[in-house]
């Protein structure tokens, strides 16, 4: 029997089912935060809820970034640099697993200008002692479909 608060999710074709849990809520509401911070040019946000050994994937990066510092590192060049009117983040799904949870949405920013960005995130957060800590990043552009 399943704990109250959890229900099952299909996932890709192969009928398979994974768990989402009312944790998924925090995690969602953690998510929303940083990016808040991100389009107010502050990627610190993430960097607040990002474990020592998070591994990080962008389409800007030649290569995948190993670890906090390394990121912090990276973000320090993007601070002040990234700002958005608003932004949307589209079916965020969070699929628990033991102590993991992935989290997967569409991000669409809306800058002042007119001007949209379309991306496609996956963040996989594992609970450690203080609580859920993004342990994988990976970013990438979204398909834009004509019309």
């Amino acid at each position: 029997m399943r704990p109250p608060g959890r229900r099952m999710l299909p996932v890709g074709d192969a009928n398979m089912m994974v768990e989402e849990t009312a944790g998924g809520a925090e995690i969602v509401a953690m998510e929303m935060a940083a990016l808040e911070r991100w389009c107010r040019g502050d990627p610190s946000g993430f960097l607040d809820i990002s474990a020592e050994e998070v591994r990080y994937f962008d389409p800007f990066l030649d290569k995948r970034l190993d670890g906090k510092a390394a990121l912090t590192d990276y973000y320090r060049g993007l601070a002040g640099k990234i700002f958005a009117e608003r932004f949307d983040m589209i079916d965020p799904v969070v699929q628990l697993v033991g102590d993991a949870a992935v989290l997967t949405f569409n991000f669409v920013s809306h800058a002042s200008n007119g001007t949209e960005a379309h991306w496609n995130c996956t963040e996989v957060y594992a609970l450690q002692v203080e609580g859920w800590r993004i342990v994988q990043t990976h970013w990438s552009f979204t398909k834009r479909r004509p019309g």
